[in-house]
């Protein structure tokens, strides 16, 4: 008996139309997969150097990678599902989406060999995805006519000003103006994590509490939902009239200490210490910290700012990314709301690989084996490589689709 031939081409055109048929499920295994991989190689294969930068540095290579890249596409996964959602709107699904990945992905290999020469057009290929997401909200905001999307539309502008400075920065070796739109970008994204958190712990802290989904048990104290992201809205205008080092730090502790006021969210029994909830509150835990230790270094104390610093972008804003990745991903796929022993084991990774890298910052005698880099850059791998492996048959089955349970 003759064996019927395997239809490859249907296979993977089903896979094709699964992972089209949202902006997340495509757009956070890419996320995943660009946060795994780059900061490996860069570490693991060219010892922090990059092999075309010639006049720039690899430091500011490496922020741009790490927010326009590997944040960058969790927040276009992230807007494109959540918006339409929010709004009541119909989404975008196939050609649309590849369009912004070609995008995307077109940036992202310049930025992975550090092509001075590509700068422009990888700024510019930038520029087109963050406008769109600027327009895109701006545009539902009004049709909705509702105010509800105007921090989004202001974060998302700040990102795309700041992202478009870096890279004249970079042109012009203007080193100064790239460390400032480098803090741009990252005032803008914890912007973005504070309203994230806001629409998101209400919601999942009620299933935790109550799967019927019967009662809501869990209520939020109202001038707690925005305070984060209004105060890193502050931060962000006196970054832009040029303010003193001081008036900045100030504010960071504010912003900081706006985000530790959020931990008070998981106070909601044993079961805030789900990993469920558990990575909302840590998140922000861990960029409060953060801007404590850096806003403390800008009014003048001697703290290391990039001990500060990765505490509060790898740390804060990547168990926040690791988070919403990991709730979306089960809940727009039609799965029950309970991480895996492998999505734990990926949060726990990314803790591990956070502890690794601010460690030696604060205490360079326990500088761990292999430098202050090696380990923590495996850790953090591991941490999205694992979570690839859970959610990737997820995302890309056909069997998915049309499965939301947001």
């Amino acid at each position: 008996m003759t064996a019927m031939p395997i239809d490859t081409t249907s296979r993977w055109h089903d896979i094709l139309r699964a992972a089209t048929a949202e902006g997340l499920r495509l757009f956070f295994p890419l996320a995943a997969l660009h946060a795994a991989l780059w900061p490996l190689f860069w570490v693991a294969g060219w010892q922090l150097g990059l092999p075309f930068a010639q006049d720039t540095l690899p430091a500011h290579w490496h922020a741009q990678e790490l927010l326009i890249g590997s944040f960058g596409a969790a927040l276009l996964g992230f807007l494109t599902s959540a918006l339409p959602e929010w709004t009541d709107t119909d989404g975008f699904k196939g050609k649309p989406l590849l369009l912004l990945v070609g995008l995307w992905v077109s940036a992202r290999l310049i930025g992975f060999l550090g092509m001075d020469i590509g700068i422009i057009l990888a700024g510019l290929l930038d520029q087109a995805w963050l406008i769109f997401l600027v327009g895109y909200a701006t545009f539902l905001g009004w049709k909705k006519r509702s105010m509800g999307l105007t921090g989004f539309v202001f974060l998302l502008a700040t990102l795309a000003i700041g992202a478009g400075l870096l890279r004249y920065a970079m042109l012009i070796d203007a080193y100064d103006q790239a460390e400032r739109a480098i803090r741009l970008m990252q005032y803008a994204f914890l912007g973005l994590l504070g309203l994230a958190l806001a629409r998101i712990t209400v919601p999942i802290s009620n299933r935790v509490l109550d799967p019927s989904e019967e009662t809501s048990p869990y209520r939020p104290h109202p001038g707690r939902i925005n305070l984060a992201p209004g105060l890193a809205g502050l931060l962000i205008a006196a970054e832009f009239a040029g303010f003193s080092d001081a008036v900045c730090g100030y504010l960071m502790l504010a912003t900081g200490a706006a985000f530790l006021d959020r931990v008070a969210e998981g106070f909601i029994g044993r079961e805030g210490w789900k990993f469920e909830v558990a990575g909302l509150w840590l998140s922000s835990l861990l960029a409060g910290f953060g801007l404590l230790l850096v806003g403390l270094g800008r009014i003048g104390l001697d703290i290391p700012p990039l001990g500060g610093l990765h505490l509060m972008l790898m740390g804060g804003l990547g168990l926040g990314v690791l988070q919403v990745l990991s709730i979306a991903g089960l809940l727009h796929t039609g799965q029950a709301l309970g991480f895996s022993r492998i999505t734990r084991a990926a949060m726990l990774c990314l803790l591990a690989a956070v502890a690794l890298r601010v460690i030696p910052e604060f205490w360079p005698s326990l500088s761990p084996p292999g430098g202050p880099y090696g380990l923590s850059a495996l850790t953090w791998a591991a941490a999205f490589l694992l979570w690839l492996y859970a959610y990737l048959p997820l995302l890309w089955s056909p069997a998915t689709i049309d499965q939301d349970t947001c």
